[in-house]
């Protein structure tokens, strides 16, 4: 099976959000919390090396602001084998404006200005630590609207990566957008627009069965909080009727997600994209694989997956922004 768009090569993207661990438990910490699993990346980007997997790493300030953990990272990264991009996380990103919510640990729930001042800050901290000015950008916890997306223009960023396809809680939804990538429109950044100054590519997510809109509307009524004690969600995803997927080592197992990019492949994606956390690749309690072998259990995932899937499918590995060049220029021929 080989399953191709015009013989033109399924791009591949893996972008990390690099950035601190604590106790998710607790409040949303503005010192005081460590980023050691940042040294965890040096391996990484050896694994990666070896795969052929080009990276992209989105840096929030408390790691670009540590030093030990800049000159770690900087001793695994070359020119060519990834990407430094922006991730703003609010409570650790100065200037602060006291006690962060859960509702304003999310970007878009932010006034516009408190967003720009902290933008700011991150960019320079960036470009100093790393002698590059980031131009691809992804939200902490996900999410975009329209004034931030035309923050990040103004501040000229060209590549934006906030989307969650398929989700929704009380602070931010980015159901109704889409699953590949797309030019968005700058009131309304799930829809398509007709702006050209900046790209988004969502990260891979769908479900077990090719109509994703169908797909989408069910699993929207059986997750909806009133049908919470059905437990249809979970008996959907045992029976295989319905299972909903992203593609992250995280969350599901390569099996799983070897199984969502088949489903994909069907639907012709121009870009595959996984992501993580880098505070996973440590056995602590804000891994979202839990405190066992972490950093095995994320690399053998990773491997097993970039492996069968290139069985199934003519695979380029490249950064987002890479992505996002070669996706526009095949648009324009």
């Amino acid at each position: 099976m080989n399953e191709r768009d015009n013989n033109k090569p399924i791009l591949f993207v893996l972008s990390v959000d690099t950035e601190e661990e604590w106790d998710w438990s607790g409040p949303f910490p503005q010192k005081d919390f460590s980023v050691t699993n940042v040294a965890k990346l040096a391996d990484f980007q050896k694994m990666c090396d070896g795969l052929g997997i080009k990276p992209s790493y989105f840096i929030d300030y408390a790691v670009a602001d540590n030093e030990e953990a800049v000159n770690s990272l900087k001793s695994a990264i070359t020119e060519n084998n990834c990407e430094i991009g922006a991730h703003l996380h609010p409570w650790c990103n100065p200037p602060f404006y006291g006690y962060v919510s859960e509702e304003q640990s999310h970007v878009v729930n932010l006034p516009l200005e408190q967003v720009e001042q902290k933008l700011l800050n991150l960019t320079k901290r960036l470009t100093e630590q790393f002698d590059v000015v980031p131009r691809s950008f992804r939200t902490g916890r996900w999410g975009i609207d329209g004034k931030v997306l035309q923050l990040l223009v103004k501040h000229g960023f060209k590549l934006d990566s906030s989307v969650y396809p398929f989700y929704q809680n009380n602070f931010y939804s980015c159901q109704g957008a889409s699953y590949n990538p797309y030019w968005p429109d700058l009131d309304e950044p799930l829809e398509y627009g007709k702006q050209r100054d900046i790209f988004e590519i969502p990260v891979t997510a769908g479900f077990n069965h090719d109509n994703f809109a169908l797909c989408e509307k069910i699993y929207r009524l059986i997750s909806h909080p009133a049908l919470n004690w059905s437990r249809l969600v979970g008996i959907a995803w045992q029976t295989h009727l319905l299972r909903k997927s992203y593609l992250s080592p995280e969350l599901f197992s390569a099996d799983e997600m070897l199984s969502l990019c088949k489903t994909m492949l069907k639907k012709q994606p121009p870009v595959l994209h996984m992501f993580m956390h880098s505070s996973s690749l440590i056995d602590n309690n804000n891994s979202l694989v839990g405190n066992h072998n972490a950093y095995e259990y994320i690399t053998n995932s990773v491997k097993q997956l970039v492996t069968e899937l290139q069985k199934h499918a003519d695979i380029q590995f490249c950064t987002i922004s890479e992505a996002a060049a070669i996706l526009q220029q095949r648009e324009r021929h």
